[in-house]
């Protein structure tokens, strides 16, 4: 049992072989970074960049013992700099916590008042935390289409690659909530009842996006693409984009490399946006999170979603990396 003055926390670690490994701790508040607000911890969520720091792949994290966890939802117990009262319920996503900074696999997190954003209203903190990071990178890569002029007037799909995921399943669920046709790529054909229900009115699978095309421009089919999953998909997809349509690419989980030809671009005017919810501006996180208050459809959301203690992280940081954690992980702190 902790006392006011510790907090517990999944803490990783490297050995002199370069493996990390983690434990669960009992620490002092004095280990804590130098942020101005210090947070009650209430919930986190798991996201495939989490796994790939658990498991020390991608040198994400450069410095340790470090405290994982990319997002959190929490009270604030005190803020500094007057931003923020105690008592106030806060989210924080990117600025790189949980890679630089200590995250949220803990009861405690202290960071930068700028980080933060209100809890939207309406929204529970466990409902916060079921959208989380991918809820935010989803409503990003939709306003970054419709700032290219996408509208559920143009003709064609949608499509979603790695629809199953988290970023992917939130896509799903909130593009078709607002009308607009989607089309899920995924490699399971056991996620196909599911990614129906979440209102994918088209199923496509993984190995018609690989298939290699005959030439560097295919028939033209989407009116817009959110790819979650990079490589090669990434590079066929942007051949199959109608006229002057737009992918937001989000993920890279099939690889870096880039394979494509500038005709996509040069004879049919699509647009390649990089979507980045790490350093995103304040004030549009804000306005992104307003959004999914008012347009994800919770209902929709609560199927995908299953809530996991603490305890359950370091079996859950290697499912996630095998593609076995469908839809979004919400982790209770305190369980």
């Amino acid at each position: 049992m902790t006392s006011e003055m510790q907090f517990q926390a999944l803490v990783l670690d490297q050995g002199e072989d370069g493996k990390v490994s983690g434990s669960f701790q009992t620490l002092d508040n004095d280990r804590l970074p130098d942020g101005d607000t210090t947070i009650a911890v209430k919930y986190s969520s798991l996201n495939y960049k989490d796994g790939m720091i658990m498991n020390g792949i991608g040198k994400l994290v450069r410095d340790y013992p470090h405290v994982p966890g990319v997002d959190f939802v929490g009270v604030v117990e005190s803020c500094t700099s007057g931003k923020y009262q105690p008592g106030d319920e806060v989210i924080c996503t990117g600025w790189r916590v949980g890679e630089v900074w200590w995250g949220g696999f803990a009861t405690r997190a202290r960071v930068k008042s700028e980080w933060l954003v209100p809890v939207p209203e309406g929204l529970s903190m466990v409902q916060t935390m079921s959208i989380g990071t991918a809820g935010l990178t989803a409503m990003m890569s939709l306003m970054a289409l419709e700032d290219h002029g996408l509208t559920t007037e143009n003709e064609g799909e949608v499509l979603v690659t790695g629809a199953a995921g988290g970023v992917g399943s939130v896509c799903v669920a909130l593009l078709s909530n607002l009308g607009y046709r989607v089309a899920a790529g995924t490699g399971r054909e056991s996620t196909h009842a599911y990614l129906t229900d979440l209102g994918a009115t088209t199923l496509v699978s993984r190995e018609e996006l690989e298939e290699t095309p005959r030439g560097p421009l295919s028939k033209a089919r989407w009116s817009g693409a959110i790819d979650n999953v990079g490589g090669k998909i990434l590079g066929n997809l942007l051949g199959s984009l109608n006229s002057n349509a737009s992918c937001a690419a989000v993920g890279n989980v099939a690889g870096f490399a880039f394979e494509a030809t500038v005709l996509p671009f040069l004879l049919r005017g699509v647009n390649l946006l990089g979507i980045d919810s790490v350093n995103c501006p304040t004030e549009r996180r804000i306005v992104a999170w307003n959004r999914l208050a008012k347009e994800l459809p919770l209902d929709k959301l609560a199927p995908m979603v299953e809530v996991h203690p603490l305890g359950d992280l370091l079996t859950l940081g290697g499912a996630i990396l095998k593609g076995q954690v469908r839809g979004r992980a919400v982790i209770d702190v305190n369980a």
